[in-house]
């Protein structure tokens, strides 16, 4: 097992342990504020290609990714009021530490995308899936806002795609390529 793969199991470990008290009451407080599940489970392409489920405390009304998968904006009409502020302050992130305990995801990494997104890369882009996926990392700090830049396109899948998809796998290079304990510990922080 290398140094990231034991800080992730020793990180995520730690983190279950000591939020699971706040975990119970978020995911009460989303039972009770809304239908559904209090999960949103979507499958995600992780390391190699291969597929796996994605967690997430649900933030929208039942069925909402039938109605596209890029949300646009902090307000979009499909987010429930208490998975307005899940998201505000990504909150609602906090059940992938299960995905990282499972190794299924890592703490630091390229965020994971859904197939569709995945089967436009190039070959060269493809190299994001060398490693395991990750709940944060450069790009996400980078497009932390990326809800807002997506409200403000006339095409937000147009930009999505030719624009910020292309740039984000840009900075996921970057750490893929300077990869180690450092770094890992560095982009947490």
């Amino acid at each position: 097992m290398d140094a990231i793969r034991l800080s992730d199991f020793f990180l995520s470990f730690i983190c279950l342990v000591i939020l699971s008290p706040v975990l119970l009451l978020i995911a009460i407080a989303v039972k009770l504020s809304s239908k559904g599940t209090v999960l949103f489970k979507q499958v995600r392409v992780g390391k190699n290609g291969h597929d796996f489920t994605l967690l997430k405390f649900r933030t929208m009304q039942v069925n909402a990714a039938n109605k596209g998968l890029l949300t646009v904006g902090g307000r979009d009409a499909r987010i429930t009021t208490l998975g307005y502020y899940l998201r505000k302050f990504k909150i609602d992130e906090l059940p992938q530490i299960i995905n990282v305990l499972k190794g299924e995801m890592s703490i630091v990494g390229p965020r994971p995308e859904v197939r569709r997104y995945v089967d436009l890369y190039s070959p060269e882009q493809r190299m994001v899936l060398d490693v395991l996926p990750g709940i944060t990392d450069y790009a996400s700090i980078a497009y932390r806002n990326e809800n807002e830049l997506l409200a403000g396109a006339a095409d937000p899948e147009y930009l999505y795609i030719h624009e910020i998809m292309p740039r984000k796998i840009e900075l996921n290079a970057t750490f893929i390529t300077n990869r180690n304990i450092k770094e890992y510990f560095s982009i947490i922080f």
